[in-house]
């Protein structure tokens, strides 16, 4: 990762616990609470935690790309970085470098307790609900790398003021960045929030049009043009349910209402909601609601 190699304790746990490695502070220029430098190829935070094994960190690290593609794992979802992009990945959480990828760019790392309450407030260093993976556009990282690139000049300029200085002005480097990259996160987050909305939407029409005779989440994801992850996640997002689940409770509504308010025979009520076999309809209703159909029907006469 950094230019120096990264060492710290052994962490916590048996032989097949994931890992926790602390910030090494001794490694740090003049002992302070961060780091800041090119990324490598060859760089551990321990001399035996390979990157690309599963591991924990207590501190934060934020990669910014000059390359790509890299695939990197953060709890245990896959993010896929390119040049420009930023990862920004928080204490505690499980992560993964990738084996067969170059990491190159620029990395900061840093403990929490570097910086004053108030800033870790202000700059979300502790929303874990913001996205790992953001993409700055060309102004908003234009203005990243000359803020990160000041910073890493503060950080190795050990000659022009005292420690006690040097460090306040790191604080103070570090939070004009840290600020930036909070204000990227949390527009990302409204933007993705955005996005999944519209997928929703989008998912919610198609199945409104389309429950009768397609249950297949696949389907609906081919002809939305989404994959299948991203409408799981867009569902999830609006309704805590899987689209799956979604479908399947807009099919028991309307079978529900044509149970109630029509006097078709079972068969043709399964075949209006797409199962020509009412073999299957019964099993499918009894499933969602502990009822038959003629039990549901019954109730209500």
């Amino acid at each position: 990762m950094a230019d120096r190699t990264i060492q710290g304790g052994d962490g916590e746990g048996g032989v097949d616990a994931i890992r926790t490695f602390p910030f090494p502070v001794e490694l740090s220029v003049c002992g302070v609470g961060m780091q800041v430098g090119p990324m490598g190829t060859d760089r551990t935070w321990h001399a035996d935690a390979p990157l690309h094994r599963v591991h924990r960190i207590d501190f934060h690290v934020v990669m910014l790309f000059d390359e790509g593609p890299v695939r990197h794992m953060i709890d245990f979802a896959e993010y896929e970085a390119t040049a420009g992009d930023i990862l920004w990945i928080r204490p505690g959480q499980v992560h993964r470098f990738s084996r067969d990828d170059e990491y190159h760019g620029t990395v900061l790392t840093m403990q929490p307790g570097f910086l004053p309450r108030a800033t870790v407030e202000a700059t979300g260093l502790y929303r874990y609900d913001l996205p790992p993976l953001l993409r700055p556009d060309a102004p908003q990282l234009a203005a990243l790398r000359s803020s990160l690139a000041q910073l890493q000049r503060e950080y190795e300029d050990t000659t022009t003021l005292p420690l006690s200085l040097h460090t306040s002005v790191l604080r103070h480097s570090l939070t004009a960045f840290l600020l930036r990259l909070a204000h990227l996160a949390a527009r990302s987050a409204e933007a993705a929030r955005a996005q999944a909305d519209t997928t929703f939407t989008l998912f919610r029409d198609a199945v409104e049009q389309g429950f009768a005779t397609n249950h297949s989440v696949s389907a609906y994801a081919d002809a939305l043009g989404y994959s299948r992850r991203t409408l799981v996640r867009a569902v999830r997002a609006a309704t805590g349910e899987t689209p799956k689940g979604f479908i399947d409770k807009r099919v028991v509504l309307e079978a529900k209402r044509l149970l109630a308010h029509t006097d078709l025979p079972i068969g043709r009520v399964g075949v209006a909601v797409g199962f020509p076999d009412a073999a299957n309809f019964s099993k499918f209703f009894h499933q969602h609601t502990d009822l038959t159909p003629a039990g549901f029907r019954a109730e209500l006469r």
